[in-house]
Formats: C-alpha cells, structure tokens, sequence
C-alpha cells in the first residue's frame, strides 16, 4: 500500500482545504511531521485513517468529538479525499461525516448524512471510473484488498509507540488481549470456549439422564406400593447409579408378581358366589313383574264392563251419520238456491225502486198504464205468478233466514244427550255439537235464537200440501208468516205507492224496450253536443281576444314612456363604468408597492426577535461552557480515583477456586479492600456520560448561537434602516388605499353589467312596441269572424235542447234513465231464475231424505255430522275393542296365571343379598386390576429405564471425552504441564516470529547488545505461561525481563518491536506490501549516538522502498530529516507546509 495525495476540508483543526503530497515526501524515504502542540498533527494520522476506514482511530472514535473544524465556514462541507495504491490499483476514497449545514430556505440548520465514493484510475482510458457510493461495500473492498482491520491498521502502519512501550511492561493478559486484536486469534478462544459448553452440555446431559432413571426409580417405588423398598443411595452424575437402578427395579417386579397370583385366587372364589345370588335375585323379580300384571289386567277388565252402554250408544250415533252423509250434498244445494234467491229478489227491489224515485222517468206507448194493476209496486200479475215468488215472500224468506243449516242448529240444540235414535227418527245427536251446530258450522251459517222457527218453513215439507200460489213455490212461505198470518209481503196487501204508476211496475221485456228507445234518442244528439262545444270555444277566443287588446295597448304606453328616459339613462351608466377603470389601475400600483413593505416589516420584527434570542443564546453557551468545564474535571477526578483503587474492585469480582484475572492464581489469600471515598465503575461511567451530555449541550449551544447570528445578519439586511413601528405606520397607510381603491374598482364589472342590461332592455322594449302594433291590425278582422260562427251555432242549440238547459244536460238524464231501465231488467230476469232453482233444490232434498231413510229432510240434517267427528267416534270404538282384545289376551297368558297362583314375591330381601355379593366381587376385582396394574406399570417403568440407561452409556463416554478435551484447552488439565491455553499457545507461536523480527532492528539499533526473545515460563507458583517476553544483554550475558528496561531502551525497543510486528501482520495479512509508516513520538528519550543509529535503521526500510513518517517535536530531527511536512496553527484554523532540504516548496493550504 502507497499513499500518493490527502485532501482534508473543513476536518479537525482544518479549516480551509489542506492537501499533503506523498509522492513528494516520499522522494527521501524519510520525513519528518511537526509543529507545535495542537496544531493538528494527528489529526492528518486521523485523517488518513478517516478516508481508508470512514473512522478515527479507537481512542479519538469513542470521544464524542466532532469531525467537524469549528473554524470552518458553515457552507463548507467536512471532506477528505485520499488517494493511494494498493493491489497494483490507484483508488480514489472520498468521505463525508454526518455534518450540520444551512437550510437551503429559511434559516437554521439541517443534518446532512455520511457520504463516501469510491473511484479506480484506468491508466488505459486516462480516466477515474466510479466504483461504488456504498459505506459497506467501500469498506469491505479497502479491507479485503489491505488485508488487515482498523485496529491493526493503527497498530502497524500508525506505529504508536506508546502502546508498544506498555506492551513490553504489561501482563500476559494484556500483551494476550493486544495480540489477539492483531493476529486475530479470537477463533482460538471460541474454540476453548466451545469445548467448555460442550463439556457443560455433555455434562447436563448425563445428570439429566441420571435424573430421569432416578424419576422412574421413585415412580417405580410409587407403583411398588408399600413394603421394604429402599432406592439406591447415589446422586445424578455418580458411577454405578445405572446399575444399581436397574438391580432394585429386578427386585421391586419379583415382589409384585407374587402379589398378584394372591388377589387372583380370591377374586375366582368371589364370582362363583356373586353368580349364584344374581340367579336367586333375577327369579324374584320375574315372579313379582308376572303378578303384578295380572292385577293389572283384572282391574283393566272390570273398567271396561262399566263402559259397555256408552259404547253401545256410541256406534248407533255413529250409523245414523254415514246414512246421514248421503243427504249433505241435497242440503247444500238448497242453501245455496236460498241465498242466491234472497240475494237476486232484494237486488230486483232495490233496482225497482231506484226506477221509480227518477222524475220525468214514463212510457211512451198507449199501455204504460195498464202495465200494473192500481196501488201495485213492480208485482208480477196473475201472468207471471207461476213464473216466481212474489216480492213480499221473497221479502219474508230474506228477513227470517230460512237455511237448512240454521235449522239443522235448532233441531240438534234440542236433541237430550244420551238418546239413540234411528233413520227418520227426527231426534237429534247423543250430545250437542255432533249434528246441528257442526252441519251449521259446515255451511258458513251464524247461530240464531230463532233458528228452530225458520227452519219449519224453510225446508220443503213431503206432507204439507200446496196453497194459493203458484205452481213454483215452496212449502207455505209464500202465504203465511212464521205465526200463520197472512204474509206482509202477499198479493192481499195493498202494495206501497210510488207517486205515479210507470216504468217501475214494468215486466222485464218492457223495461228493456223502454232501454232502447232511450239510448235512440241519445245517439241522435251527437252533433248538437259538438256545435254547442264548439260555440263554448268561440266564446272563449272571443274574450281572450279582447284581453289580449287590452294588454297590447298598455304594453305599447308603458314601452313610450320608458323609451323616452333611454339617454339620460345610458350616459350615466357610462360615467360609472370610466370611473371604476381609473380605480382598478390605482389598486394595481398600490398593490406593487405593498408587498415589499410588508417584506421589510416582516425582516424588521425577526430582526428584533433574533436580536433577543441572540442575547439568550450567548448567555446559554457560556453556561454550557462552565458545565462542561465541571463535568470533565469531576470526570477526571473519579477515574484517578477509581484507578487508585482498582485493586479492590478487581478482588470484588473474586471466588475461591477460580482463576484469578490479573495473575491468574486459584487461591486469593489477601485480596485488596476498598478504601475511603472507593469510586467504582458505576459512578465513573456516569461521571463520563454526565461529561459527554455536557459537551454535547455545549456544541448544541454553539450551533444554535451560530445559526441566530447567521440568521439575524440577513434579517438586518432585508429589513433596511427602518425600524418596526415605521415601518409598520407605513404598510397600514398603503394597505388603507389600498382597500378604498379595490372598494372603488370592485365596481366595475356590475357598471358594466348594467350598461349591457340597460341596452338590452332598450332593444326588447322597442321590438315589443312594434310587435303589439302588429298583432292589433290583424286581431280585428279575427274578431269579426268568429262572431258571425257564434251567431249560427246558438240558433242550432236553441233547437236542440228541448227543456233543458243546455244539450249536454239533456244527454246526461238520458243516459241515466237508460241505465236505470238496464238495471231494473237485469235484475227481474235474475229473480225469476233464483226463484225457479230453489223450487228444484227443495224437491231434490225431499227425494234425497226418503232414500237415506229418514222421514223428513230435517231428521237428515240432525244426523249430520262432520267427517272429523266421525272420525273421532270411530277411533274411540276401536280403542275400546282394542282395549278389550289386550285384557282378555293378558288374562289367558299361562305365565301370569301361573305366577298368580303361586305365592307374593319378595324381591327386594334377593336383590339386598345379590347387592351383597356384587360389592364383595367389587372389591376382589380392584384388589385384582390394581395387582395387575402394579406389575404392568412396574414392566413399563423398568423396560423405559433400560432404555435410558442404554441410551446413557454413550453419552457418558462423550461427556468423559470432552472433560479431557475441554480442560487441556483450558491450561487446567494435569497433562498441560505449562497451563497454558489454546489462544495463548498460538499467540506464542506469533509472539516468538515478532521478537524474532524484532531482534533483527533492536541489534542494530542497540549495537548488538539486545536481543528479545519469546519465553514460555510459568510465573509464579501457580500462573499460566505462554506470552513472556525478555530481553537478552550481550554485555552481561543475562536475559532479565523488559520492564526493567530504561527509558531511552524502552523506546528503541518498542520501536523495534512495532517494526517486527508490522512485518509479521503483514504476512499474516497475506503479504500486502505496505510502502507507508508512520513513526508517533518518542525520539526525545535517545541520545545523540542512539539516535543516530536508530534512524539509520529507519533509513534502512528504504531499501525496501518504504516511506517512514516521524511525527516528533524534537528539533534536532529538524536538522537530520531534510523533508518535512510542517503543521501550523492560526486563529482562522491549522495549515500544512511541505518543506525540502532548499526551504519551503510550497504550502498546502489551499482556499
């Protein structure tokens, strides 16, 4: 690896852009980097470490410091750029930290995040080429092609030496921890570590298993039940625990055996006696089920004798209704023949009435009046008396409801329960509700009181004879009334009057002629009825006519009048329109001059308010400053504190048989006490947190005084010389003519808006003037004509209407008479077919009675009864035949009668001794199954703990193996004679090629007289060896150890001892070339004559072609190192300077 150019921005001390040429130091081999203390030599180390690795080296990374030079301007970013060889490729590195930068609008700060790029110079194209803008992939690329981590990049091309002096003085722990980092040896470790969990794991396996096989043993011992059964006494993890286990299990399984053929035999003696008691029991029962069921059935029997009558009664009632069941359909015509008779004779009367309350209603013809006889109302004469009932008995058949049904009701209301009568009969059911109220119920017929009187006249009687009417009627209800009166409704009685005799007395046939001749008349006025609509409309135009007349010629004044203002009008809506533009114009200027007044009053209230927060600001940083001053001296004053004690916080972590830390000692005989005022990690921490949060606050501080600043210098700037309240007076003024302006022009548009309605309004009013003018010429000779039409078509009119008072009237009552004429025929023709299928339905239920067998058809109806009655008759007679079959089949099973004949059994004293015998048999059968179950879970539980003890052997010998494994790694076994670990013999092997490579430069350097050398000795009595180093005096022939070195000795050596672990990391890394070192501080501790020889080593590396950097204060390495790279502070930030042997070649800054 060779570094050719780093350019740092803004980083560290830094202010401005500095740029270090390697290629030109590098001319010499050597050069030499100073400049006085905290100019920022170090911080070029920490920036070539930045750009390699995107971090700072271990101790300055976890400081909490920013990268970030407070020197810089904010709108410089924080860069470097390092630019080097590796691998056989030149690569360009560029990063950025996170970093604060102004907002591009507004004021304040944002966080602009980490950058990094990562370029390759293609010497064929003569071109950079981007690799990647990738933190991860850059950083796994710089690695892989170096080879080595960050932290050994510190150690081996940073070189400092104060490290490496510590490591010659410090422990094996420490020289260990230093060395693993480096040779990365941490595998090692992992693989101690990993032995040690498995010899754990292996070990928690055995005790686990040893456990389990202890487990069973108790739940053996469990299943055993009691008796001497002592376990083996041996703990998880102790030899022989298996065996013994497995040996008392043996023992436990013979013993329960034994147990179980014991509980067997007893459990076979138990059964045979519970067999016996359970037959004895089962008899009893059976004897006593068999008399009580002769019991049972002899009750049975006598219940049924007694029933005997009603049964009897029962099936008669249940005979006369099937025979009753042919007559229903005869019955149900008649009903039906009834009502549609008394509906069609009330409809005929009702229409027949209406016919004669209509005035002006008579016929025309020479016999209207002898159509009916004097005082008669619609009658039928002797003409068409055998035709229909009369009126009045149709009337009085409607009044008393004389329906089959209603007197079916009656006639089974009257009927006593128990009674059996015969066909034709005429008694009614066995109880109410089978005959009359059901055959009611069945025709839709309400119950009445008076139903047993209509029902005498309501059906046709077989006996009656026929009286005084005509051959159609039926029984005597056309003569009489229900108590053997004359009817009201017969011939004899004088018949009610209408006021006139006419149309209402008419037959059918005469009502429908009388209908024709009307509806003639009414076809003949047709055309009367359009002349007099047409004389209606004529009318109509006429008047509206004149409306419109009327409405022409106020409409043509108030156009003149209106027309006559239109200038006047017209230029003062013109004035406004002029005026409103000219405000508009105004508004615009004043508008323009608003918005930067506002601007400025706008910068001039920030500037007053940033001016105070400024104020504030400053105050806050320089308390942040002081507390952080008090945190970092508190935090300092702990840690001296805490490392004077450290002793006794390490002997706090102490335990007996545990190696010791430090020195690595089981036994601790005196371990360190804390003193008086001890500080322990804890509070340092937090003393070391409390100082970070303090600077933290303290950078926050300067940042946000910072931005305040930055932010009140524009608002100064934007706000001009005014200040608020001036500036405030002034935007008031602008914005309230401003306001009077836009008032004044927001008029414009409904100026204009008027101009262009008055316009049209001035047009529309013209064209209608004109318009009326028009229509009037041609309205008058309209007018003329339509009078003349009027004027013809009322002497037509007058012709047509007769009497009424206009034809449409006259048309009216005609077709009203017409359809009352229509009415009344209908319905006679209706009554007289009613009348004639009620005398038919009558003679067909006479007819249907006497086939069925009854006298009377009223009988039949008695008898009736509903199919869901019969069918509950007839299932209660078969229940009782049913019942009777059962009883006597009972009575005549063998069994029964033989178990009645033998004595009463006693069940319950059997069943009591079998209960007996069941429990005894219960108790021998648990006895038995736990026996049984004994030995089962005792074969289980053995069987499971060979099995785990099989399993066990295995890993106990796993377990022994790793033990052995685990503890040589560890350095604890008695076969590690040195007790040295895995890591540490490795670490030893690599610690032995450094001091050999360092022996090589510490010769030189020393003029032969030291040589370091590796040593495995053991110290003290009971330490651990493997990371000794000492030292060998040519002079005195003794090897002693190297904290016994001076300290001119010390830094050559560690010098030498950096040098030799360079060149082993660098093969270790795979044989990077590493063409850069840098050498940090120490050269003042040498004499003249060592100094000399050190740098001639030094020198020496160019032979391989290797740059060294010395970074010292010494000046005397001023006048031996020609090339020089000089760092030097300024109040404005640190620069760098390149100087030769000639003077100064030309300073790095750059701005």
């Amino acid at each position: 690896m060779r570094l050719h150019r780093l350019t740092m921005t803004a980083f560290g001390p830094f202010g401005t852009t500095q740029e270090v040429d390697f290629d030109e130091l590098s001319s010499a081999g050597l050069f030499l980097l100073h400049g006085p203390t905290g100019a920022g030599k170090t911080s070029v180390l920490d920036a070539v470490c930045y750009g390699l690795y995107g971090q700072v080296p271990g101790a300055r990374q976890g400081s909490g410091l920013s990268l970030r030079s407070d020197h810089a301007d904010p709108h410089t970013p924080t860069e470097v750029v390092l630019e080097l060889t590796v691998g056989g490729r030149r690569l360009e590195i560029t990063r950025r930290p996170e970093q604060p930068r102004p907002k591009k609008r507004g004021t304040g700060t944002t966080r602009e995040k980490a950058q990094s790029r990562l370029r390759e110079y293609l010497p064929g194209a003569g071109e950079w080429k981007a690799l990647s803008r990738s933190h991860q992939e850059i950083g796994e690329e710089i690695s892989q092609l170096l080879g080595m981590s960050k932290e050994q990049f510190c150690q081996v091309v940073l070189l400092p030496q104060g490290d490496f002096a510590r490591f010659l003085r410090a422990d094996e722990m420490a020289r260990g921890k230093l060395l693993g980092k480096l040779f990365d040896t941490g595998r090692f470790a992992a693989v101690e570590e990993r032995l040690a969990e498995l010899r754990r794991a292996a070990e928690k396996q055995v005790v686990g298993g040893d456990e389990r096989l202890l487990a069973l043993a108790h739940r053996m011992s469990q299943a055993a039940g009691p008796g001497d059964h002592t376990l083996p006494d041996l703990a998880p993890g102790e030899p022989g625990l298996a065996d013994a286990v497995l040996e008392w299990a043996a023992i436990a399984r013979t013993t329960a055996r034994e147990r179980q053929d014991i509980a067997l035999a007893a459990l076979q003696a138990t059964e045979t006696a519970h067999q016996a008691a359970r037959r004895t029991a089962d008899a009893a029962r059976e004897r006593a089920r068999l008399q009580r069921r002769h019991a049972e059935a002899r009750h049975r029997a006598d219940e049924l004798e007694r029933r005997r009558a009603e049964y009897d009664r029962t099936r008669a009632r249940l005979e006369q209704a099937r025979a009753a069941d042919a007559v229903v359909p005869a019955l149900e015509f008649h009903a039906t023949a009834e009502r549609e008779h008394t509906t069609a004779t009330t409809a005929e009367r009702a229409a027949r009435g209406r016919l004669a309350a209509e005035p002006g209603l008579e016929l025309d013809g020479p016999d209207s009046a002898d159509a009916l006889a004097p005082g008669e109302i619609g009658l039928p004469g002797p003409r068409t008396a055998a035709k229909r009932p009369t009126v009045g008995a149709a009337a009085g058949q409607a009044a008393t409801e004389p329906s089959a049904a209603g007197w079916g009701r009656a006639s089974g209301a009257a009927e006593p329960t128990g009674s059996a009568p015969g066909p034709g009969s005429g008694s009614g059911a066995d109880r109410p509700g089978l005959a009359g109220d059901s055959f009611g119920r069945r025709f839709g017929e309400p119950p009445r009181a008076d139903a047993a009187v209509s029902g005498a006249r309501g059906l046709p009687q077989p006996e009656a004879p026929r009286r005084g009417g005509a051959p159609g009627s039926v029984g005597d209800g056309a003569s009489q009334s229900v108590d053997g009166s004359p009817d009201a409704g017969s011939a004899q009685e004088p018949r009610a009057r209408v006021g006139r005799p006419g149309l209402a007395g008419a037959d059918a046939a005469r009502l429908a002629a009388e209908e024709r001749r009307l509806r003639e008349e009414l076809g003949s006025l047709g055309a009367a009825r359009r002349a007099e609509l047409r004389a209606g409309e004529v009318a109509a135009e006429v008047a509206g006519l004149d409306r419109q007349a009327r409405a022409d010629e106020e409409a043509i004044e108030e156009a003149g009048q209106w027309l006559a203002g239109w200038e006047t009008a017209r230029q003062a809506h013109t004035r406004r329109v002029e005026a409103a533009q000219e405000a508009v114009t105004r508004a615009e200027q004043l508008a323009g001059q608003l918005a930067p007044a506002r601007q400025r009053l706008e910068a001039a209230r920030r500037r007053d308010a940033l001016a105070g927060q400024a104020t504030e600001a400053e105050q806050r940083l320089l308390r942040s400053r002081e507390a952080a001053a008090v945190a970092h001296e508190t935090w300092l004053d702990l840690k001296d504190r805490r490392l004077r004690g450290i002793a006794a916080e390490l002997a706090a972590g102490l335990s007996g048989g545990e190696p010791c830390a430090v020195c690595g000692a089981t036994e601790h005989p005196r371990p360190a006490r804390p003193g008086a005022g001890h500080v322990d990690r804890t509070a340092e921490e937090a003393a070391l947190a409390a100082h970070r949060r303090a600077e933290a606050g303290r950078e926050e501080a300067e940042r946000g005084l910072q931005s305040l600043r930055e932010a009140l210098a524009g608002a100064e700037a934007a706000a001009g010389g005014g200040t608020a309240d001036e500036l405030d007076r002034a935007v008031a003024d602008l914005e309230t003519a401003l306001a009077e302006a836009r008032g004044a022009g927001a008029d414009g548009h409904a100026a204009r808006e008027a101009l262009a309605h008055a316009q049209e309004e001035h047009d529309r009013r013209l064209a209608q003037r004109q318009e009326a003018e028009r229509r009037a010429a041609a309205r008058t000779s309209r007018r003329e004509a339509l009078l003349r039409e009027r004027a013809g078509l009322l002497a037509e009119l007058e012709r047509a209407r007769g009497g009424a008072a206009t034809v449409a009237e006259r048309a009216a009552r005609l077709e009203r008479h017409a359809g009352l004429l229509s009415r009344a025929a209908e319905t006679a023709r209706e009554a007289e077919a009613a009348a004639r299928r009620l005398e038919e339905a009558g003679a067909r239920l006479v007819d249907a009675a006497r086939r069925a067998g009854f006298e009377e058809p009223n009988a039949a109806a008695r008898a009736v009864l509903p199919a869901a009655d019969q069918r509950g008759l007839r299932h209660r007679l078969e229940q009782w035949q049913t019942e009777s079959a059962a009883v006597a089949a009972e009575l005549a099973d063998p069994q029964v009668v033989a178990a009645a004949q033998e004595p009463l059994a006693d069940p319950t004293a059997a069943e009591a001794a079998a209960d007996a015998a069941t429990r005894a048999l219960r108790e021998g059968s648990a006895r038995d199954a736990a026996a049984r179950t004994r030995c089962q879970e005792l074969d289980r539980l053995s069987a499971q703990a060979v099995t785990d003890a099989r399993r066990l052997a295995p890993l106990r010998e796993e377990h022994d193996r790793l033990a052995r494994l685990a503890t040589l790694a560890a350095g604890t076994s008695g076969e590690n004679e040195r007790k040295m670990r895995l890591e540490a013999y490795v670490l030893a092997a690599r610690l032995e090629q450094v001091a050999a490579a360092a022996s090589a430069r510490l010769r030189l350097m020393s003029a032969g007289r030291y040589t370091l050398v590796h040593s495995d000795a053991r110290t003290g009595g009971r330490g651990r060896s493997g990371l000794g180093l000492h030292v060998i005096d040519a002079w005195t022939g003794s090897e002693r150890d190297t904290a016994t070195l001076s300290g001119g000795e010390t830094f050559f050596v560690s010098l030498s001892l950096a040098l030799g672990l360079a060149d082993v990391v660098t093969d270790e890394a795979g044989g990077t070339r590493l063409d850069t070192l840098f050498i940090d501080e120490g050269f003042g501790s040498l004499d003249e004559q060592t100094l000399d020889e050190v740098l001639d080593v030094l020198d020496s590396l160019r032979e391989r072609d290797r740059t060294v950097g010395i970074v010292s204060h010494v000046a005397d390495l001023r006048q031996r190192i020609p090339v020089r790279l000089e760092v030097v502070k300024g109040r404005d930030g640190s620069a760098v300077r390149h100087r030769t042997a000639g003077g100064t070649a030309g300073a790095g800054g750059r701005t």
